[in-house]
């Protein structure tokens, strides 16, 4: 077993069982079902956290407000069936995979937040960015993209964060700076 920590938060039994059947092998999996939960069992340890937004109890977008404010530096993947919106842009989550999700997919998720876990900040922020702005483009038609403010000031942050980073991806080798930046090549 991994030594990388993942906690899965849904509150669906059979979804959460059949993603701790696909992580077991690889990682030590722990389970919540509700969003208290969840609170209580996120800490230091944690390495990754598979969110759902709806939970009986609250919202993911609650527990991953306190996975933040109390500093945890875990990745946080929101994984749901809450089709992707505006309000996206200011959470402080990594990746946002909509339902239903593979065991492909999902394994692929918590390969590259364990890889981002490794990234300097200013290189997780561009990657969150990249990702949310991803999301968005494939969810809502360019006239809308356009005339949001917010996601104009994504898209410019992007920009000079890509700037920013020039000198980092001067020392990755081709294709550890593809697979990392492919996102941030739209920007």
């Amino acid at each position: 077993m991994s030594e990388s920590s993942v906690l899965v938060v849904e509150d669906e039994p059979d979804i959460a069982a059949l993603y701790a059947g696909f992580l077991e092998e690889r990682y030590d999996v722990d389970l919540a079902e509700t969003a208290a939960e969840a609170i209580d069992r996120v800490d230091d340890a944690v390495d990754v956290v598979l969110l759902d937004r709806r939970l009986p109890d609250g919202s993911g977008d609650d527990v991953l407000e306190h996975i933040r404010d109390a500093g945890y530096e875990c990745r946080v993947a929101m994984v749901t069936a809450v089709e992707p919106d505006f309000d996206i842009i200011d959470m402080g989550f990594d990746l946002y995979l909509t339902k239903p999700v593979s065991r492909s997919d999902l394994l692929a998720a918590i390969d590259t937040l364990l890889t981002r876990s490794e990234y300097d900040e200013l290189v997780q922020e561009a990657a969150s960015l990249a990702s949310k702005r991803a999301i968005l483009n494939s969810q809502k038609p360019a006239a809308q993209r356009k005339g949001n403010e917010s996601y104009a000031e994504l898209v410019e942050r992007l920009e000079d964060l890509d700037a920013d980073i020039d000198d980092l991806g001067e020392s990755l080798s081709s294709d550890d700076y593809r697979a990392m930046f492919r996102d941030l090549g739209e920007a």
